[in-house]
């Protein structure tokens, strides 16, 4: 079957918001994804390569979320439609992985048998408001996550037993608090209802702890495939030393880590470098140190105490990075920048910016990390220009 008669029987296409491309086949949106990137670095790159796309491009979210609400008094699950807070229930998405769709119509059963109240946003009253399920594609644990107003949860051991009697594949489930009115999914409280309360996945060789509120990418196959293109990129020895700017939870550092021979991670989310800490010892990793500080900040002091890095991978938010700290990086002299961009528009900008202080992209590899959308990863190499 092809890919574009796979595309047209999707019923949410236009109506969800998760997807935008529409009705194009997988080979034609690559193409599309390749000219975006072109046209927003194509002056500062002129190697840029074809946009590397998935072998299998569908039900490779490792990660699902699904609110629930009313419809006609019926309990649904699903999301809602672009730009509004209508639901649009959802069933079998061609992009989220099977078992977890399959897990989320389980609960909204249970919902309606166990006669729990679904919470509605307009009164603010009412039980149960989302479920989020992670799955680890390597270890094939599944997380399920029920986001409640209270933490007070109706026929609660009945609940888990009949949801682990219909699904034994899942290895943990996890009460979360939310009672405040918020696009927020998650709550600051969470209480384990079975298992461990996390899951774990192996990336690049690596074992990996992943907690309901965990940044840990959605897709893992292409994760491995980013990951593999960065630090050959980065061209390492075994030698270098290299800062691993808006680390997060520590993956790109300490996947790199294993052909360096010391690794530098900056994050300012707090909670972000316990769990990057834990992924070092979990996997006996000692030549890597996490920081939590602001990277400008924390780069200029470098800079300034003359300390000298090899290499710089930096992979910020959609929003990019700040000129500030391009002129930070800069001013380390590092042999290469290996730049990790899910935003075309501002990697450009950003592009502009290291010309300026003496940087030139040498080449692109854009990388397909989430099909059928209009998202595309870039990871661009950066060398120091000829003076």
């Amino acid at each position: 079957m092809e890919t574009s008669e796979i595309k047209k029987k999707c019923p949410y296409v236009a109506k969800c918001g998760a997807c935008h491309i529409g009705e194009k086949s997988y080979e034609e949106e690559l193409v599309e994804k390749k000219k975006l990137v072109e046209k927003h670095i194509g002056q500062y790159c002129n190697n840029i390569h074809d946009v590397i796309g998935m072998y299998y491009p569908y039900h490779y979210r490792n990660k699902v979320h699904a609110v629930f609400g009313r419809i006609k008094d019926e309990v649904v699950a699903g999301t809602y439609a672009e730009g509004t807070h209508t639901i649009i229930p959802i069933n079998d998405c061609l992009i989220e992985d099977v078992q977890a769709s399959a897990i989320i119509k389980t609960v909204t059963e249970l919902i309606k048998s166990f006669k729990l109240w679904v919470y509605d946003e307009d009164t603010q009253r009412g039980f149960m408001r989302h479920i989020l399920i992670r799955k680890g594609m390597t270890t094939k644990q599944i997380m399920v996550v029920l986001v409640t107003s209270e933490l007070e949860f109706p026929h609660k051991n009945n609940f888990v037993e009949k949801l682990l009697e219909l699904h034994p594949e899942i290895t943990t489930i996890v009460q979360n608090v939310n009672n405040k009115q918020t696009s927020m999914v998650l709550g600051q409280r969470s209480k384990i209802m079975y298992g461990q309360g996390y899951i774990e996945d192996v990336l690049c060789g690596l074992r990996f702890r992943i907690s309901p509120d965990s940044f840990y990418q959605v897709n893992s196959e292409q994760t491995q495939v980013l990951y593999k293109k960065i630090i050959q990129a980065a061209n390492l020895t075994g030698t270098e030393t290299i800062l691993d700017a808006y680390c997060g939870v520590g993956t790109i550092g300490l996947c790199m880590s294993l052909n360096s021979g010391r690794v530098i991670g900056i994050e300012q989310n707090r909670h972000a470098v316990k769990d990057a800490k834990d992924n070092a010892r979990r996997n006996g990793i000692w030549d890597i140190h996490f920081i939590a500080a602001d990277a400008t900040r924390y780069i200029s002091n470098m800079a300034d105490t003359r300390q000298k890095v090899d290499v710089i991978v930096m992979d910020p938010p959609r929003s990019g990075s700040t000129e500030e700290f391009v002129k930070a990086a800069s001013a380390l002299c590092p042999r290469t920048i290996i730049y990790v961009s899910c935003n075309p528009e501002t990697l450009g900008r950003d592009l502009e910016w290291f010309s300026n202080e003496g940087y030139a992209a040498e080449e692109a590899w854009p990388i397909d990390m989430f099909s059928f959308t209009d998202h595309v990863e870039t990871v661009a190499l950066l060398t120091r220009k000829a003076r």
